[in-house]
């Protein structure tokens, strides 16, 4: 029915009017929309304004998808929209929106924007682009047929009223949608200029079961890839964050490939996925984080970017040693060596490098099955996740599943199971010896030694991850 609908409608390229989609026939209901942002549409409208749930959450919920968030769309200017909901903020320099709020939902409104200014456009102060064609700043407003335009994908222009229940289709969205074809709205060399992150964004699309990039959409990604070298490195981290957490890891690491576009994301990633080793392990990682976005588990972006840079870590650590470093601080030195190239293109958070490090710092710890060392490791915060990391390493082959099983049975055992599990002391290691104890009177300041070593840990606890 949809289709015959579309077909109908759109019997000519580019109508100006959109289709209007009753709810019989697309299927979503106003319960499915989130509390906060029915508000936000109900309380507009009420006021005079037109209000729109947009974007990801209408093509979600034609998917039957549970959206993430939802975000609105209004005539309302920034200031207009803030006077309307009491509980709300202006936000944003390069593009001014609002966070209304209900409780702990946050739901983001924007107002109709008007189209790109062209490049070198410098007439007007509230459109800004740099020399790449690149927006700045864009705080013209316009009406929804020019927002709509503006969007950067099909799938993506769909306007859902939670008032009405209708679906409001400018540019035969739903006709991709049923096709699972991402295309771009307008020409996609210029809208790629404009941001270059759609990049990004077109394969994270398309990276979906079934979901391809319609051809002229994909033509100029290969050519333009160098275009995001000039987005800002903590822009690029968010936007790699939601690729990688999208649930289709695997295939949005495929996609980046064939497109081009990983050289300046994950520096030396193409290297590894050709070493047989090394692309089992990233493959493992990620279809692993697949699986737990899909189960609804929690993941942990330091574990998983760990997992990514590892073989990076390795080369650098086997090409330190090399050079005459002793093992632990040549594994240190290759740790801030291959942290220091990616913030170059990726600027991974500081909570996350610092967890990373200590994944990576275990490991050869791990090695150890004697003495105390065994019983301080389990209480290191970083223990988990460094035996996952172990887990990985040997479901992949490079390291010995005899010692992942030795660990899994050392966590669970009683303490005398566990002494019994302890290997003796290496032949012809000298014995710690024991320090006489002085007179009360005589002692100094306390004097860091192993134990002490291995009691260090992170300064922070990071919850998040």
């Amino acid at each position: 029915m949809i289709k015959r609908l579309i077909d109908k409608v759109f019997g000519r390229k580019g109508a100006d009017r959109p289709v209007v989609i009753a709810a019989p026939e697309h299927g979503i209901r106003r319960d499915q929309i989130s509390h906060g942002a029915r508000r936000v549409c109900e309380q507009l409208q009420e006021n005079g304004f037109a209000a729109y749930v947009v974007g990801g959450a209408v093509r979600d919920l034609l998917l039957g998808v549970e959206p993430k968030d939802f975000d609105v769309a209004t005539s309302a200017t920034p200031e207009q929209v803030h006077r309307v909901l009491r509980r709300s903020r202006l936000i944003g320099r390069r593009f001014k929106l609002v966070h209304a709020l209900f409780g702990n939902e946050v739901v983001e409104v924007s107002t109709f924007r008007a189209g790109a200014p062209e490049s070198g456009d410098t007439e007007s102060p509230a459109q800004v682009v740099d020399e790449h064609g690149r927006v700045l700043r864009d705080n013209v407003y316009g009406t929804r047929q020019e927002d709509a335009a503006r969007r950067d994908f099909t799938i993506n222009s769909l306007y859902y009223d939670p008032v009405a229940e209708t679906v409001l289709d400018y540019h035969k969205g739903l006709a991709d949608l049923r096709k699972k074809t991402v295309r771009m709205i307008g020409d996609p060399a210029r809208r790629y200029r404009e941001d270059p992150v759609r990049m990004l964004r077109a394969v994270r699309f398309a990276a979906r079961p079934g979901f391809h990039i319609a051809p002229k959409t994909a033509a100029p990604i290969a050519e333009l890839a160098s275009l995001l070298g000039n987005v800002p490195a903590a822009r690029l981290f968010e936007e790699m964050l939601k690729l990688l957490l999208s649930g289709n890891a695997a295939a949005c690491v495929r996609q980046l490939r064939a497109q081009g576009l990983h050289h300046g994301l994950l520096p030396m990633l193409d290297v590894i996925l050709e070493q047989p080793m090394g692309e089992r392990f990233v493959t493992l990682a990620l279809e692993q984080t697949d699986r737990r976005v899909r189960d609804d588990k929690p993941i942990s972006p330091a574990f998983l970017f760990a997992a990514l840079l590892w073989h990076q870590v390795l080369a650098a650590w086997k090409q330190a040693m090399e050079r005459g470093e002793r093992s632990i601080p040549a594994l240190h030195e290759a740790m801030d060596l291959v942290l220091d190239q990616q913030t170059d293109q990726l600027a991974i958070p500081r909570r996350f490098t610092v967890t990373m490090k200590e994944i990576w710092g275990l490991q050869p710890r791990l090695d150890a099955n004697t003495g105390r060392r065994p019983h301080l490791l389990l209480e290191h915060p970083r223990f988990r996740a460094a035996f996952d990391f172990l887990a990985l390493r040997a479901e992949s082959g490079e390291a010995p599943t005899e010692l992942v099983d030795w660990w899994a049975r050392f966590q669970v055992a009683g303490a005398t199971e566990r002494e019994h599990m302890l290997l003796p002391a290496a032949a012809g290691s000298s014995p710690r010896r024991r320090r006489r104890r002085r007179p009360s009177g005589d002692r100094g300041a306390p004097e860091g030694g192993a134990d002490v070593a291995e009691r260090s840990t992170s300064d922070h606890d990071h919850k998040a991850d």
